[in-house]
């Protein structure tokens, strides 16, 4: 196997910058595609006869594969190079969604029913899951090689910037697209990973460097003990809970508490989780910069931390069109801060040839929350009541918050790590 080319040089400045930017082009569009479905899930599965715990199953066994299987695409980066890694996960993306587009297309039309329907869209999340769970820790530790450890934060902030850009347009354009058919989102979404994945291998260059050596399982092993990132890990966790718990169930509480129907309630979702992901933007965007500079990481997670549960507390109190949008910027201010400082601090804690193993880590504790999430969210949304998922949510953050509240000394030596 051939030696994996030096990443472009930091002292230089142009090829790093120039990039990092075809970089966040990448991640903007990959995301793009995926939240162009966020508005037109709840309706979707509706029309298609099932319940809402089904529907959150669909994005459980997706994030069930991407706990298994993002450590291991996580040190493959290591091995075989970034690049080949974050390909493959976009061409997996983009099977899974059309393979996800054509059983939905048919169960519209009423050629597959029952247990057979869900069984394979089921089926295709789980392809989903595994193949595409390569494309973030692997973009994160791009993104990782090509800053240094004063530029970490900021330079992961334009990774959850590029998120946050999909999440402006995506919904928007899933609710336009809806007006279509309520399937059309999901084949641009399959279409669109192609060309991302197309566009990648063309103009993305290798950013491992050469010297970088495999890490192995005991090493991974050895990561969860070392000063704080277990704990960094289980924040990102119970976070990611909290906000697809209420991601998986906004559209289900807009048509409900609004009273629209399907395609209403698919371009009404749409515009709200756009505003969502400018504000969320504009925060990663322009401000963790700074903050980064000037703020202490715990004091900026638990800030983060504050905010989110805010929102969430917020929102069932909310009964109409703005003041559900503004709970949810609420919510997005206090996730733009938290999520880019705790993939900071993680990369952060440990040397350049672990930065794709503790991403690795660090997308398993994403996919467990998202894993749990939803099935939380929609269980108490149908058994309890509407306002149920958003309590719970509240209440995870602030465990959370209290915990790092808690475990301040073990938080100040992961500071020290980042700062040596």
């Amino acid at each position: 196997m051939s030696q994996p080319t030096s990443p472009p040089s930091a002292k230089g400045g142009k090829p790093t910058v120039s990039t990092k930017i075809l970089l966040f082009l990448t991640i903007f569009t990959a995301m793009l595609g995926l939240s162009v479905l966020f508005p037109i899930l709840a309706p979707l599965g509706r029309e298609l006869g099932l319940s809402e715990t089904q529907v959150g199953w669909f994005s459980t066994v997706y994030s069930l594969m991407q706990f298994v299987f993002s450590p291991i695409w996580g040190a493959r980066s290591e091995r075989a190079g970034r690049k080949p890694v974050l390909i493959m996960g976009l061409i997996g993306f983009s099977i899974s969604f059309g393979l996800f587009g054509c059983f939905a297309h048919l169960g519209l039309q009423g050629a597959l029913t029952g247990s057979v329907l869900f069984g394979l869209l089921l089926a295709s999340r789980v392809i989903g899951g595994i193949l595409s769970s390569a494309t973030l820790p692997t973009a994160q530790a791009m993104m990782a090689d090509l800053s240094s450890e004063k530029d970490r934060a900021a330079s992961l902030g334009l990774i959850g910037a590029a998120f946050g850009l999909g999440v402006v347009f995506g919904p928007a354009l899933g609710g336009l697209l809806s007006t279509v058919s309520l399937t059309t989102p999901i084949y641009f979404s399959a279409a669109l990973g192609l060309v991302t994945a197309a566009v990648a291998w063309r103009v993305l260059p290798e950013t491992r460097r050469a010297d970088s050596v495999e890490v192995d399982r005991g090493d991974r092993r050895a990561l969860l003990t070392r000063g704080p990132i277990t704990l960094f890990l289980t924040v990102s966790a119970l976070s990611t809970l909290a906000s697809v718990g209420m991601e998986q169930t906004i559209g289900f509480y807009v048509q409900d508490t609004l009273k629209l129907n399907p395609g209403e309630t698919a371009r009404t979702v749409g515009g709200m989780l756009a505003v969502f992901g400018i504000v969320a933007a504009l925060v990663q965007g322009g401000a963790i910069r700074p903050l980064s500079n000037r703020v202490r990481p715990t004091v900026l997670i638990r800030v983060g931390l504050a905010v989110m549960a805010l929102g969430m507390f917020l929102l069932p109190q909310m009964q109409t069109y703005w003041p559900i949008t503004v709970a949810l910027a609420v919510i997005g201010v206090g996730g733009a801060v938290l999520s880019p400082t705790l993939s900071a601090s993680l990369s952060l804690s440990v040397p350049a040839n672990q930065q794709g193993a503790v991403a690795g880590l660090n997308s398993s504790a994403l996919a467990l929350g998202r894993m749990t999430g939803p099935l939380l969210g929609t269980g108490l949304y149908q058994s309890v009541s509407h306002g149920a998922p958003y309590l719970l949510s509240g209440a995870v953050l602030v465990l959370a918050l209290v915990w790092t509240l808690v475990a301040r000394p073990r938080l100040q030596t992961g500071e020290a790590v980042g700062s040596s």
